[in-house]
C-alpha cells in the first residue's frame, strides 16, 4: 500500500493556474507543493504526514492546509512568507509616505506668490491626477484579461529577499507569479490609488496650513474667455462643493477678482480659497477614495483559492479516501526481516519510536546489561543519524515502543530499516 501510494505521489505534477492573490495558509500550502516538486527534503516527511491524516475528519482544503502546517513543523517557511509580506507591505507604505511628502512639498511651493491665479492652481492640483484616473478607467475596461500585470514587471520580491536557497527562492518566485498574474489588476490599481490619495491628501493638508497663516488674493486670467463665460465656469465648477456646503464666490466676486485683485476683499477671498479646497476634496480625493474602496472591495472578495482539482492535490484527495483492505494471502511462514531476536553478547543501543518515556531508564532491566541510550526518534533526520550510526558500530539495538503507537506503515517501515542495518540484530 505504502508502496504504491509513495510511486503515484511522486509522479510528474501540472502547474497551477493563478487568478488571485492567495491567504495566507494556501500560499503555505502552494509553497509545500512547489519545493515538493523540486524534491526539497523537509523537516517532516511528507508522505507520512499525509498517511497519518487519512483518518481524520475534514474537508479536503482544510486536510491539505493541516497537512501543510505539519509539515512545516518548525514554523520556518511560514516565518518566511510573513517576513516577505512585511517587506513588501512596509516598501507599499514608505511609498505611500513619500506621495504624502511629495504633495505636500510641492503644493507649498505652488502656493509662494502672494496673489494666486486660480484655474492655474487648480490646473496643478487635478489636472494630471485627473488624467491618470481616466487613464486607470481605460486600463480597467479595455486592457486584455490575459495580459500580465505590468507591476511585477517593475517590482520584484527578489529585491527584498536576498536568500540564495532553494527555500528562498521558491517562495520569492511565488509571489512574482502572483504579481505578473492579471487577475492582480485590482491590487495594483488599490496601491496606485493609495499612492494617489497621499499626495492629494499632501496637497489638501499643506493648502489649509498656506491659508491658516498667509493671506492670498485670487485672480484669473483668459485671453479667449469673456467675463461672462467664466462666470458660468466657475459657477458650473463650484455645483457639487457648493452642495456640499462650500460657500463659493457670486457671479460679482468672479469679476471683483480680474478687475481689482490687491484690493480684493477678505470675504471675497475666502470664498475662492473655499472653492480650491472643496474642488481638491470632491474632483481630486473622493473620487480617488471611491476608487480605491471599490478596488480594496474587489481584492478581498476575489482572492486566490487553492484550485484542489488539479493533479498535485487530487491524488493527496484520492488516497485520504481510498479505503483498502488487504488480503491475507502471505505464506504461512514468512522470513525474519532482522536476525532473530536473541539475546547477545553484543553492545547494546536503546531507542525510542517517537513516543517519550517517563523513565529515562526504561531499558535497564530489559537485557540485564548495560546500553547506550541513543534518545527517541521523531522525523526522517532521527532516523538517518541512527542508521548512519549503525552502519560502523556493531551493536544490538534495543527499540521501545509506546503501548499508545498504532503499528501503522509508517511505524513498520522504521522497524524495517533499523532491523537491516543492526548489525548485531534487533529486539522490539
Amino acid at each position: 500500500m505504502h508502496f504504491f501510494f509513495h510511486k503515484y505521489y511522486n509522479q510528474p505534477l501540472l502547474t497551477f493556474n493563478y487568478k488571485k492573490m492567495y491567504s495566507t495558509q494556501d500560499q503555505l500550502t502552494e509553497l509545500i507543493r512547489r519545493l515538493e516538486e523540486k524534491n526539497h527534503v523537509f523537516s517532516a516527511d511528507p508522505i507520512l504526514i499525509t498517511e497519518k491524516l487519512q483518518p481524520e475528519q475534514a474537508n479536503p482544503l482544510t486536510k491539505l492546509h493541516r497537512r501543510a502546517t505539519r509539515i512545516d513543523n518548525d514554523g520556518k517557511l511560514a516565518q518566511l512568507l510573513t517576513t516577505i509580506d512585511t517587506r513588501v507591505n512596509g516598501v507599499i507604505w514608505g511609498l505611500t509616505v513619500l506621495w504624502f511628502i511629495l504633495g505636500f512639498v510641492a503644493l507649498f511651493g505652488l502656493m509662494q506668490a502672494q496673489v494666486v491665479n486660480f484655474f492655474y492652481v487648480l490646473a496643478s492640483l487635478l489636472g494630471f491626477n485627473t488624467i491618470i484616473l481616466l487613464v486607470w478607467l481605460g486600463w480597467m475596461l479595455f486592457s486584455p484579461r490575459n495580459k500580465p500585470s505590468f507591476f511585477g514587471a517593475f517590482f520584484t520580491p527578489a529585491t527584498l529577499v536576498r536568500g540564495k536557497d532553494v527555500v528562498t527562492q521558491t517562495a520569492v518566485e511565488l509571489y512574482q507569479d502572483q504579481l505578473n498574474h492579471a487577475g492582480t489588476k485590482w491590487y495594483v490599481s488599490r496601491i496606485s490609488h493609495q499612492f494617489w490619495l497621499a499626495s492629494l491628501s499632501g496637497m489638501l493638508v499643506s493648502l489649509i496650513l498656506l491659508l491658516l497663516v498667509k493671506n492670498y488674493n485670487f485672480v484669473w486670467e483668459s485671453t479667449l474667455l469673456q467675463d461672462s463665460n467664466v462666470v458660468e465656469v466657475v459657477k458650473l465648477m463650484a455645483w457639487l462643493p457648493n452642495w456640499v456646503g462650500f460657500p463659493t464666490p457670486t457671479a460679482q466676486d468672479i469679476i471683483t477678482a480680474q478687475m481689482n485683485p490687491e484690493t480684493t476683499p477678505q470675504m471675497i477671498s475666502f470664498r475662492w480659497a473655499m472653492l480650491l479646497i472643496g474642488s481638491l476634496l470632491m474632483y481630486g480625493i473622493v473620487p480617488r477614495l471611491l476608487a480605491w474602496l471599490c478596488c480594496l472591495m474587489m481584492v478581498r472578495s476575489s482572492r486566490m483559492k487553492l484550485d484542489i482539482k488539479q493533479p498535485y492535490y487530487q491524488k493527496i484527495i484520492d488516497f485520504w479516501q481510498r479505503k483498502v483492505i488487504d488480503p491475507d494471502d502471505s505464506p504461512a511462514e514468512q522470513k525474519p526481516i532482522a536476525p532473530t531476536a536473541q539475546i547477545s553478547l553484543a553492545n547494546k543501543l536503546a531507542v525510542l519510536l517517537e513516543y517519550p518515556q517517563a523513565n529515562p531508564q526504561w531499558y535497564a532491566k530489559t537485557v540485564g546489561m548495560a546500553a547506550q541510550n541513543f534518545g527517541r526518534i521523531d522525523d526522517r533526520d532521527d532516523l538517518e543519524k541512527l542508521i548512519t550510526y549503525l552502519q560502523s558500530n556493531p551493536v544490538q539495538v534495543l527499540v521501545g515502543i509506546s503501548n499508545l503507537a498504532l503499528p501503522d506503515r509508517g511505524t513498520l517501515r522504521n522497524l524495517h530499516n533499523i532491523a537491516g542495518a543492526a548489525k548485531g540484530g534487533m529486539i522490539v
